[in-house]
């Protein structure tokens, strides 16, 4: 299936890098629910579920989709949630990106860092104290990329594996 990435097509000389490509971002839709149930590897048979998930979770779980040449080529979420108050404020709001893909074919040409913007942007515009990531090893650079620091506060809990 062509996604609007083909490597041969963006690529003059086999050791020339590849090249950053026009890519739109919007806020996710009903229309989308197919296309970011794929890039989250849900198949057929859970789609149904998938697309009652999402829509159970539109104020708290904001999809955004990248396009190129009117293709979906990749999607990440913006988790909102409240923080309980404190003395110095009623409203503490904050935000964590979650479940950034991008199609395989179309990495490494910006597809992913004109998502983050487009979260981040959105975090500003309703006024989150911050937005956390829990990212996988390889992306961590992205991240710093994008604007994330390591953070000394930030601790995390497993339980123990049964």
């Amino acid at each position: 299936m062509a996604r609007g990435c083909d490597r041969t097509a963006v690529r003059t000389r086999r050791r020339d890098p590849p090249k950053l490509l026009r890519v739109m971002v919007r806020k996710a839709g009903v229309a989308d629910v197919a296309v970011l149930a794929e890039l989250r590897g849900i198949d057929g048979d859970e789609l149904e579920a998938f697309a009652d998930w999402v829509a159970a979770h539109a104020e708290t779980h904001v999809p955004f989709v990248a396009e190129i040449d009117g293709r979906v080529v990749g999607a990440a979420w913006l988790l909102i949630a409240e923080r309980v108050p404190g003395n110095s404020s009623m409203d503490r709001w904050y935000g964590d990106v979650q479940s950034v893909m991008v199609f395989p074919e179309c990495r490494n040409r910006g597809v992913g860092s004109a998502l983050m913007g487009a979260i981040l942007a959105e975090a500003r515009t309703r006024g989150l104290l911050h937005v956390t990531v829990h990212s996988g090893r390889r992306a961590v650079e992205f991240y710093l990329r994008n604007g994330f620091s390591h953070h000394r506060q930030l601790l995390l809990w497993e339980p123990e594996a049964r």
